[in-house]
């Protein structure tokens, strides 16, 4: 499908919003999202492990990673560019597997510090509904909530050595 293909879908039909708290300050939940020795401990689901992290975590930086699947079967990368960056406040940028012709979505990371506790938003921007299908009907949701349950363990550990 054409990269602008979903131009003339309606976005609202082509988002979807994951909402998690944490009870930890929004700087640890940024620094967790910001370096690849801690990313790795966390992204992605339970059984697949990030064994492969690049990131220039500036904008305009690009990052890509890989996980492997149960078996040791490496999944096909994916990444995408830095696209803003506000420090413990949002991460924007795009993301999809290095596929020829693979559309891009954009992620948009906010958090939201209220008396140490942290909302965390993630909001996925697909570039077609046949994108969003895809991903979702593959577990993308479940697989983001895998993630978010092993980043509070991350945070955890982070806040400890605070």
């Amino acid at each position: 499908m054409p990269a602008n293909a979903g131009a003339a879908e309606p976005q609202g039909d082509r988002e979807l919003t994951i909402t998690r708290t944490f009870d930890a300050p929004a700087r640890l939940l940024f620094l967790a999202w910001s370096r690849p020795e801690h990313l790795k401990k966390w992204f992605g689901p339970v059984g697949y492990p990030v064994t492969m992290c690049e990131m220039d975590f500036r904008k305009g930086g690009q990052w890509r990673a890989a996980m492997t699947g149960p078996g040791g079967t490496q999944q096909t990368p994916f990444g995408g560019k830095y696209l803003e960056i506000v420090p413990d406040r949002k991460i924007v940028f795009s993301n999809g597997f290095e596929l020829p012709g693979a559309e891009k979505m954009i992620m948009t990371v906010t958090f939201d510090e209220q008396d140490g506790r942290t909302l965390l938003t993630l909001h996925t921007l697909f570039a077609s509904l046949a994108q969003k299908a895809t991903h979702v009907g593959a577990g993308m949701a479940e697989g983001i909530a895998s993630g978010l349950d092993q980043l509070t363990d991350v945070v955890a550990a982070l806040k400890a050595a605070a």
